[in-house]
């Protein structure tokens, strides 16, 4: 499962990215693995979408999104 296919109010634990090669700019984000992180809201129009991670709220491309794989258990 990947961040693109959680529903708003979702949480779960990020286990790593799709591809041999972790996305740089999203690391640099704070989307490492064993983070947990909440899909909050998807934009008007489907993209963006609003996640909260450590502490803060960011958006990101549904396609980024897309590689972004997360923990089969979501969290409670």
């Amino acid at each position: 499962m990947t961040l693109a296919d959680l529903k708003p109010g979702d949480r779960a634990v990020i286990q790593g990215w799709v591809g041999d090669f972790p996305p740089i700019r999203l690391m640099e984000y704070g989307i490492l693995p064993g983070t947990e992180v909440e899909l909050v809201r998807f934009a008007p129009l489907g993209d963006p979408i609003d996640i909260k991670i450590r502490g803060y709220h960011l958006s990101i491309r549904k396609a980024d999104a897309a590689l972004i794989i997360l923990t089969d258990n979501h969290v409670a």
